[in-house]
This record gives C-alpha cells, sequence and structure tokens, in this order.
C-alpha cells in the first residue's frame, strides 16, 4: 500500500492552501441559524464563511452535543456536472467557521430519491476520485448515490491559518470528533435537498476515514450498513507502532495527556456495541499502517467474528474488489429502495 511521508503530504498541503487562497474570492451567506441553499452551478468562488465563533465539542460523538446547531448549515451549488448515467454536483458546505466542506453529490439517472453512500478515504487524500468519471459510474451503477467529501486536516479543508506542524495525527482527538460531527451534518443536509432517502444509508470508510465512520455509527441510527477498509483503532498500538508516525513525534503521541485525550474516540470501544444492520470489516493482512496487534483488536472488537474478512496481500483485495465491485456487497446488504423511472411510451 502507498503511503506519503510527513514531508512530502506538507508540501502538498502547502500547494493546496496556496492555491485555494488564489482561486476563491468570499461570498456572502445568510445566518447559520437556518439552512440556506444557494443554487450558483456558474460561480468560481464559494467561501461562506459567515459562522460566528464556536466552541466544539470534539469529545462528545452526538451533534447534539457538539456545540454546533444541527441545521446551522450552508450551501452553495459551485457546479453541475451531467453525465449520460449519472449527475454530479459539488456543493460547498459549511457548519464551522473557517472551514468550508467541498462535498461531491453524484446521483445516478433514472432513479426516484436514491438511497445515498457516503464515501470518507484515508486522511491522506483529497477530493480527486470524486471527480473521476470512471468512479462516479462505478459508485452510482447499482442505483445508489455517492457522496464525497474529507476528513478534518485533510486535502481542501487544511489551509491557513493552520500551522503546517500540524496534521491529522498531531490533532486526532480535532480530526476525528470534528468528522465524526461532519458525517452527522453532511446527512443533514443532504436531508434538505428533497431528492434522496437519507433514513438509511451506507457508509464506506478506509483507513482513518473508517475510524470516523465507526465513530459516527454508533451515534448516528441513519447509517445502517457500514463497510470498512483497514480502519485504524486501537490508538495505544496504532501511535506506539505504526509506522505512519514520524519517528521524532512519536513520543509526543505516547505522553499519557495525549492518549487520554483520544482514549475516548477509539473505535475499538465502540464497535462492540454498534447496532447497525450490516457491517463488513475488511483487512489486508501485510498492509503496513496498520500494526498487527491493532488489527487484531479491531478484529475482536467486531460484534460478530463474520464480520471480518482478512486478504492476505493487496492482490487478494483487488481480486475481491474486481469481483464485487464498490457497491455489490452493499447491494446485498441495504437493498436499494430507490425505483426506476418509467420512460415514457
Amino acid at each position: 500500500m502507498r503511503f506519503t511521508t510527513k514531508l512530502s503530504f506538507t508540501v502538498l498541503i502547502a500547494f493546496l492552501a496556496l492555491a485555494a487562497a488564489t482561486a476563491q474570492t468570499p461570498t456572502p451567506a445568510a445566518s447559520t441559524q437556518s439552512l440556506v441553499f444557494q443554487d450558483q452551478p456558474d460561480s468560481k468562488s464559494g467561501d461562506i464563511d459567515t459562522h460566528p465563533a464556536q466552541t466544539e465539542n470534539w469529545t462528545a460523538l452526538a451533534i447534539a452535543d457538539s456545540g454546533i446547531p444541527p441545521m446551522g448549515i450552508n450551501a452553495v451549488v459551485l457546479s453541475t456536472i451531467d453525465q449520460p448515467t449519472y449527475t454530479r454536483e459539488l456543493v460547498r458546505v459549511q457548519w464551522r467557521l473557517g472551514d468550508p466542506i467541498d462535498l461531491y453529490v453524484v446521483i445516478p439517472k433514472g432513479r426516484v430519491k436514491p438511497q445515498p453512500i457516503l464515501y470518507l478515504y484515508d486522511y491522506r487524500y483529497d477530493t480527486d476520485r470524486f471527480r473521476n468519471e470512471r468512479w462516479c459510474e462505478l459508485t452510482t451503477k447499482d442505483g445508489f448515490a455517492a457522496i464525497g467529501f474529507v476528513s478534518a486536516l485533510a486535502g481542501q479543508r487544511f489551509h491557513s491559518p493552520r500551522p503546517l506542524k500540524e496534521w491529522f495525527v498531531s490533532e486526532l482527538q480535532e480530526a476525528l470528533g470534528s468528522s465524526t460531527h461532519d458525517v452527522q451534518m453532511v446527512l443533514n443536509y443532504l436531508s434538505t435537498r428533497g431528492d434522496l432517502d437519507v433514513s438509511r444509508v451506507g457508509m464506506y470508510g478506509e483507513g482513518s476515514g473508517g475510524a470516523v465512520a465507526i465513530l459516527a455509527a454508533s451515534v448516528e441510527p441513519r447509517i445502517v450498513a457500514l463497510d470498512l477498509l483497514n480502519p485504524w483503532g486501537d490508538w495505544p498500538d496504532f501511535l506506539k507502532d505504526s509506522p505512519q508516525i514520524p519517528t521524532e513525534e512519536r513520543a509526543t503521541y505516547l505522553k499519557p495527556a495525549f492518549l487520554q485525550g483520544v482514549a475516548g474516540l477509539d473505535p475499538v470501544t465502540y464497535l462492540p456495541h454498534l447496532k447497525i444492520k450490516a457491517l463488513r470489516i475488511q483487512q489486508i493482512m501485510d498492509d503496513l499502517i496498520i500494526p498487527a496487534a491493532a488489527k487484531d483488536k479491531i478484529a475482536l472488537a467486531a460484534p460478530n467474528p463474520e464480520d471480518v474478512v482478512r486478504y492476505p496481500d493487496s492482490t487478494g483485495h483487488l481480486n475481491a474488489w474486481k469481483r464485487h465491485g464498490i457497491t455489490g456487497w452493499f447491494s446485498d446488504e441495504l437493498q436499494p429502495t430507490s425505483q426506476v423511472v418509467k420512460k415514457a411510451q
């Protein structure tokens, strides 16, 4: 599995921050106390940062306890792409100061109110795949809508005045807590659109995104199916042995104060108590990011042993992916509720 060094990630973030700063012009928005939906498909702006300063409780997983108004959402449609089998919208949503989120909403054509599947990949990746035509086709071919965004302190969400020395792990409590809140707020936004069935949704989480998915599903009843690939968890073992942690920083993350700060955000604690309809934890055993001890504790924490699928290497996982595709498992477990639009005779 490919993973970047901290240095290369920092350089990438600096470039993205510079590009964002030079390409965006602030656009006025309405009060955050009510949802504002402004259809501006040709706008190249989208900064809707009129939120008042607020204190967010990163250790409280439920949005009701987070300090964020559950419907304090601003939304601006920046672009709409029409393709033969789907439409893709780029929507800039925002519910906290200085943190606009680029949300990709991909809807299959010929379906009435499809169920969404949320996609949250590892913090190392940005939004590029959500603009990939093949990805959009694969994620919508079984009748589901695909909703893509990135975690806090990742990709387009990493920008000034955030110091470059801060990153997903150094601010792990913030990254996990705020991203968990984001999942719930994204669903709140989707529920206002009227073109999606948000009563029963699926979520795919990979790496750090898998950790966030577990935390979100523990407090969000609308998530009924969870598909995870190499989810992070078991923070004491992960922080002690994962090569993702720079050697010069490791000691900081093993201090009691740091571990105590993220102890209540450990997916291993929440996995056994998930009340969802379907769960799959996929682990690639030769993956270098997740230490063996952490893999084992995550697997043992699953509600049922059959929820865990282990592949000896990435080739084994790739072969399984080729057989079932991105949404094949969701089709079996979630069973799309949307109706096919009948064409006029």
